[in-house]
């Protein structure tokens, strides 16, 4: 029932399966635009760009090729139709999550790539056009993690979002003062339009912090970090899919251990940098074509695409989490022989209402749990700090629950609900994003159960 529902109302098909028809009436000998995608570089540099070239072949267009248009980070997909003789084609102009929004303002774009959620000023800018925080218009395509890395010699394995945000505001300026070798510290950084800077500027500078002043700013994530594995002093922050030579640093935000990011931690959100991948759209499209790419993009060939790129897929997987081993007996006898699945259900402060991603992430779910029926569905809530730790923990477990009524409503019945209030934050208590973090439903699969479903 309620996939029919989310269908009806997203206007998507299953997430599971999308048969994706020839292309159709199209001009004979002609040449067509199909549709614009306009914003992220961390978007429409490689994944935009390999989601449309599976689109197109899917959609049976042939020698399908990527052009440069002459113009940075602008690049043009084309495929010919041959029942038509039609080439078609897809623009994408990668130059920025800001410029997306002014796209789609303008009727220049279909698209919106973001690599951050729409922000006030741009919801204010569009909202005679469409509510851009509605299921129709926002689209969560894939999760990324924003990656801190240094040169492959640099002995700093971890750091705190904290001490990451003094370097790169010029509080840190050698790596002696870290633990590392003697050596003054050099800041590389993405430019000023890209959502990898604003996701960088918001989860780690805030509003306490400004970037150094000599910092070396990029428009390209891959050339940021060629550079910095290049530096022997170097720092920067990279999508995911960009860490190419250089090395990670595990990340930590408040009293959290630090955490690498891996499909686990980064499908969870449970890294401290993780962040979401959008596609936005002036409400539903009105171009068909538009609709159809974006249901492809969701679905699970669509999502291999996301994962094939480098970025984390929404595909549900079942992973034994090392961290857990350090918690206590309770929670280590509730969660014995289970893998915990790359989802998370989270929530606003005082609420059990799913966003977006949730919606989607319940089909998903449902979809993953159906194909197999020899393991037991356990849901843990945790929460934020409260005025008393018996509130934190009700609230919790109301929001483990709220994640059960879903699933019982497409015939599944968890063998746990359970909540631990307050308990094993995975961000910072200090900073609302952290706190929101913090406020999550995980699920667990315990190997050798029955699943339990409706008869």
């Amino acid at each position: 029932m309620l996939r029919v529902l989310t269908a009806l109302l997203f206007g998507f098909t299953s997430l599971a399966v999308l048969a994706l028809e020839p292309f159709s009436n199209l001009p004979v000998d002609g040449e067509q635009r199909l549709f614009t995608i306009h914003g992220s570089n961390t978007v429409g540099a490689a994944l935009a760009p390999n989601l449309v070239k599976e689109y197109l072949a899917l959609k049976g267009a042939e020698g399908i090729e990527v052009v440069e248009t002459g113009t940075e980070n602008e690049t043009i997909i084309r495929g010919f139709v041959r029942n038509s003789r039609t080439q078609v084609d897809v623009m994408i102009e990668a130059h920025g999550s800001g410029t997306g929004f002014k796209g789609l303002k303008s009727g220049a774009a279909d698209i919106a790539a973001a690599s951050r959620p729409v922000k006030d000023k741009e919801f204010e800018l569009l909202k005679l056009k469409a509510d851009m925080r509605a299921p129709q218009s926002e689209h969560i395509v894939g999760i990324d993690g924003l990656a801190i890395i240094v040169h492959p010699e640099n002995p700093v394995s971890d750091l705190s979002v904290s001490e990451i945000a003094e370097i790169f505001s010029g509080g840190y300026q050698d790596w002696s003062e870290l633990g590392g070798k003697p050596g003054p510290i050099t800041v590389y950084a993405r430019d000023d339009k890209s959502g990898t800077w604003d996701s960088f500027k918001g989860m780690v500078l805030g509003k306490s912090h400004q970037l150094v002043s000599d910092a070396e700013r990029f428009e390209s994530n891959d050339e940021l970090s060629d550079r910095v594995s290049a530096d022997i002093n170097g720092i920067g922050f990279v999508g995911l899919a960009s860490v190419r030579q250089a090395r990670l640093v595990a990340v930590s935000d408040g009293s959290a251990k630090a955490l690498y990011p891996n499909k686990l931690t980064v499908a969870t959100e449970d890294y401290a940098l993780a962040r979401r991948l959008f596609m936005y759209t002036a409400g539903q499209p009105a171009n068909p074509l538009v609709s159809e790419f974006l249901n492809f993009s969701l679905e699970n060939s669509g999502q291999k695409i996301v994962a094939q790129t480098g970025f984390i897929s929404q595909e549900l997987q079942a992973l034994k989490p090392e961290f857990y081993d350090e918690l206590p007996q309770d929670f280590r006898q509730l969660t014995d022989n289970a893998k915990r699945l790359t989802i998370n259900f989270r929530f606003k402060e005082g609420s059990a209402k799913l966003d977006n991603k949730a919606l989607q992430d319940i089909e998903r779910l449902v979809d993953y749990l159906q194909a197999r029926n020899n393991n037991e569905v356990l849901l843990i809530g945790f929460g934020d700090k409260k005025k008393t730790e018996k509130r934190a923990k009700l609230l919790s477990k109301l929001r483990a629950m709220a994640v059960r009524r879903e699933l019982v409503r497409n015939g599944i019945y968890p063998k746990e609900s359970v909540g631990y209030g307050e308990y094993l934050p995975v961000a910072s208590i200090n900073r609302s994003e952290g706190r929101m973090k913090n406020r999550r439903v995980e699920v667990w699969l315990r190997e050798g159960g029955a699943l339990a479903t409706a008869e």
